[in-house]
């Protein structure tokens, strides 16, 4: 063989080295482009996992939500309604204490027993009067202070005198708060 022969032969093994060379970086990097698309895919599936998770969640917290606030909804539908008879009640009140005034027993008795019978339907869904007697101390949480006046005794100071106008509440939601005057 001629120099140039041994020439080419051994350009073509250091070809041939290259070509090795080049084709073993080409599988490396194909492994790292496999690898990259596992990898990216395995990131892509846990964070789907972790949205779906969060929707997951966020949908429970929804449907308990509604529902609770659905329970309230009808517990308190007939708020509305109710408020608007609040004035009757009061009616039926200041009625009962004028006839009590006057001597006809067969009046009175009637207009209390419909006060009670109407008194006794709204009880029964869920009307109930606050409970506010002269002499309770005076709640900013519960009562409604309409005016202040020198107590009377110094046992009063700071405490109810006289109730105006009856407190309800409707469950366990206060709808109208007592109107009372307290002592100074």
């Amino acid at each position: 063989m001629s120099k140039k022969d041994k020439n080419k032969d051994t350009m073509t093994e250091e070809q041939v080295q290259e070509t090795v060379m080049e084709s073993s970086e080409k599988k490396d990097s194909k492994k790292n482009k496999k690898q990259d698309p596992v990898e990216s895919l395995k990131l892509e599936l846990e964070q789907e996992k972790d949205r779906y998770l969060r929707l997951f969640a966020e949908f429970e917290n929804y449907k308990k939500r509604t529902g609770r606030e659905r329970i309230e909804f009808f517990k308190t539908a007939s708020q509305e309604v109710m408020v608007s008879l609040l004035p009757v009640l009061d009616d039926f009140d200041r009625a009962l204490k004028e006839i009590e005034r006057t001597e006809d027993d067969g009046l009175f008795k009637g207009v209390e027993l419909i006060s009670n019978k109407f008194r006794e339907t709204l009880r029964t869904k869920g009307l109930k009067p606050i409970e506010t007697n002269q002499g309770d101390t005076f709640d900013a949480e519960i009562h409604e202070a309409v005016t202040q006046i020198p107590a009377p005794d110094d046992s009063l100071k700071g405490k109810i005198i006289d109730v105006i106008e009856q407190g309800y509440t409707l469950g366990e939601r206060i709808i109208r708060f007592p109107k009372v005057v307290i002592g100074q």
